[in-house]
């Protein structure tokens, strides 16, 4: 008896189990909700990329933008150089200019001297060389020298001139370290009483006291 009703419960017990699962609520709409959830994950990802690309193409522009901009600061400068560089340049073409002016105008005024010496040296100046180196041949004395010879005595006065006026100034400094007192080894005095001490103070026997200074006055 007790065999026959645990069989009749183990069958009971098969039966639920083979009976189809049956969906409660509306599952129709949980599986759209999870199909859009997931489709929701997948475009939140995409977004996050893109926006993670527009973000760095953002940074990159900022600092191309900043160098756009100190590209233009230092344009501006090389402007403002450049204009000055051009300025300059042509304040010196327009003193180059005048210099070649300046030096067309020497030119001509230095070929009009030399026209002008030519023309002396072979007409009056001759003529007096003659002149004089005649009577100072009758008088038994030589001929004066040559006007090659005078021009070059004075180019020599003159480099010698020169010559001594860069080497005063170099000696000047000397001078004026003796003037304003220098050691005693670089500058000695001399011993012993000046010249004509002795006879300055001297008294002419006879001449009441005097010395010989008063009596030659």
């Amino acid at each position: 008896m007790a065999n026959a009703s645990t069989s009749t419960h183990a069958q009971l017990q098969a039966g639920k189990s083979m009976q189809p699962l049956i969906a409660q609520g509306d599952w129709t709409k949980n599986l759209v909700q999870l199909a859009k959830t997931a489709e929701l994950k997948k475009y939140a990802l995409t977004l996050q990329l893109q926006t993670a690309h527009i973000l760095s193409a953002h940074a990159t522009l900022e600092q191309k933008m900043r160098s756009i901009q100190d590209l233009k600061e230092q344009k501006n400068k090389l402007d403002s150089e450049r204009a000055r560089l051009l300025n300059c340049l042509r304040e010196v073409n327009e003193d180059r200019d005048k210099t070649d002016m300046m030096e067309a105008q020497l030119n001509n005024e230095c070929a009009e001297l030399r026209a002008r010496i030519q023309q002396i040296t072979d007409g009056e100046y001759a003529s007096a060389k003659r002149d004089v180196d005649g009577l100072r041949a009758e008088l038994g004395q030589p001929p004066l020298p040559s006007l090659q010879a005078t021009l070059e005595e004075k180019s020599q006065q003159y480099l010698q001139e020169r010559r001594l006026g860069v080497e005063q100034p170099n000696k000047r400094p000397a001078e004026e370290m003796l003037l304003d007192g220098t050691p005693a080894s670089s500058a000695k005095r001399p011993r012993g009483r000046p010249k004509g001490s002795k006879n300055r103070g001297s008294k002419v026997p006879g001449g009441g006291g005097q010395t010989l200074e008063a009596v030659a006055a």
